[in-house]
């Protein structure tokens, strides 16, 4: 009984009851108003008509022979009218009646006075000698005296045996058809109405159960109302709204699932990435403090320089952490702006000519200076740079080759970056991007931890609006590329 289909459903029954309860009074009181208007119309100039044939006064006195006349005729053409002579003032002079039945000594004037004027409207009931409570119609004429009028001819049409008949009438067949049929009709209209509110509402009960199986689903759906195309109504439209927002929701809870297994892995990863510099460095220390004494200087100075790259190890992590995660906030904003990538390029090489020359690698560039100029934020292209050329440096063996290779087009500008190192395992590729992302067989000998350099990287060029690709073959090298757009396209 909670259903929208049984609220609605019990309404309209109600509605229904309520609408034939006052129909049926409504046709009650309009075929008894009718009934009496026709009668009393059609019997309208009676009482004129009996005094104009017969004069009812004689001698100022009640002329009952006249009187008489008129009741026996009357009752032979109509036995169920009551003719009664009235005063002046109402009073009741005179009536054919058996002795008791007649209750009332006056009778009311003001539905007389009203009957007799020329713009009465029908029907008027007057008082009834017979009932006290009853009011009925009726036809009544002044009777003229000497000095106006000196009294009334009060004929009530509707006596105790044309009630009688009425009532019989009322238990008719006919009556009881015509009862019957307005129900039967009231019945079919709620039928109908019922089957109608069913049909109408199917479609908001299938969107109820698409609703509630959403929510069994915890969320993650898919589900679908799969209505028609275009929205027909307002249902449809709510229908295309709640699988809009059912993806949405689906997506977010997904999206919130994936980032809180990538925090938990974050967390796990920089515990151990950031325990392993801190021990190492607690070692050192701790052995240049119990031991410093009995160390050579020249061990003193190793275990120094050890404690501080791992020191610089550790700050540079740390550095990292913070600048990814501002990269995943909502505050990281890129300050594009037309730059030359290739000047770009030349002063970030330079930048690592000397610890190639360390590990015996050669930097190429391949491209021309006059390019056109990209527009992107320089600094945190910069940082991409930067990161790609470490990581190539790091994987890198002796007397490799790193190239650096930049192509436009007509709407972009291709950033490669190549070198021979070890390169990575086909499974691995999908991964590399993963903060602090481990795989399981290593590929290189000196892969000496994960870091966040390419998660940078990758979040800087999503900002940016593309993305890095990947090729790599082992012992061949790897390849990242990714594009931005040139300035003139990209400002037009």
């Amino acid at each position: 009984m909670n259903t929208l289909y049984s609220k609605i459903a019990l309404t309209l029954l109600g509605l229904f009851c309520f609408v034939g309860i006052v129909l049926g009074v409504i046709a009650h009181l309009a075929t008894e108003l009718y009934q009496q208007e026709i009668t009393q119309r059609l019997n309208l100039d009676l009482a004129a008509h009996v005094i104009s044939e017969k004069p009812l006064l004689k001698n100022r006195q009640v002329n009952q022979q006249a009187l008489e006349d008129v009741f026996n005729s009357m009752m032979v053409i109509n036995p169920r009218i009551e003719v009664y002579m009235l005063d002046a003032q109402g009073g009741v002079l005179a009536f054919f009646a058996p002795h008791g039945k007649v209750k009332r000594k006056t009778v009311d004037l003001a539905p007389v006075k009203t009957f007799l004027r020329n713009d009465k409207a029908l029907p008027i009931l007057g008082e009834d000698p017979r009932d006290l409570e009853r009011r009925k119609i009726f036809s009544a004429a002044a009777i003229p005296g000497s000095n106006g009028v000196a009294g009334y001819l009060y004929i009530i049409l509707a006596g105790e045996e044309y009630e009688g008949v009425v009532s019989a009438l009322k238990r008719s067949y006919i009556y009881k058809l015509i009862t019957w049929g307005v129900v039967a009709n009231l019945a079919f209209a709620l039928l109908a109405g019922l089957v109608l509110f069913s049909y109408l509402t199917r479609r908001i009960r299938k969107l109820g159960g698409v609703m509630e199986a959403f929510k069994q689903s915890d969320y993650l759906g898919p589900v679908r109302f799969r209505s028609e195309s275009p929205p027909r109504d307002e249902i449809d439209h709510l229908g295309y709204t709640f699988d809009e927002m059912a993806q949405r929701m689906a997506a977010q809870v997904k999206q919130l699932t994936q980032t809180d297994r990538l925090r938990r892995e974050l967390v796990a990863n920089v515990s151990h990435d950031l325990r392993t510099p801190l021990a190492s460095l607690q070692g050192y220390l701790e052995t240049l403090l119990l031991k410093g004494g009995e160390l050579t200087p020249e061990d003193q100075r190793r275990y120094l320089e050890i404690a501080n790259r791992h020191s610089l190890r550790l700050g540079k992590l740390v550095s990292e952490l913070f600048e990814l995660a501002k990269l995943d906030s909502q505050e990281a904003v890129v300050h594009a702006e037309p730059f030359s990538l290739a000047e770009l390029v030349q002063d970030t090489v330079q930048r690592f000519e000397l610890a190639a020359e360390r590990k015996n690698i050669t930097i190429e560039s391949n491209f021309d200076v006059q390019l056109p100029f990209v527009y992107a934020d320089i600094g945190l292209i910069e940082r991409v740079l930067v990161n790609l050329l470490e990581n190539a440096l790091h994987y890198t063996p002796d007397g490799g080759i790193i190239r650096l290779v930049l192509n436009p087009s007509r709407e972009t500008m291709s950033v490669q970056v190549s070198d021979t190192g070890c390169g990575i395992p086909t499974e691995e590729i999908p991964f590399i991007f993963d903060r602090f992302h481990r795989a399981d067989k290593p590929s290189c000998e000196n892969d000496d931890g994960a870091g966040l350099g390419l998660s940078i990287a990758q979040r800087i060029i999503a900002l940016h609006g593309d993305a890095i690709s990947v090729e790599s073959m082992l012992k061949r090298g790897t390849t990242f590329r990714f594009n931005l757009p040139i300035a003139n396209t990209a400002a037009g």
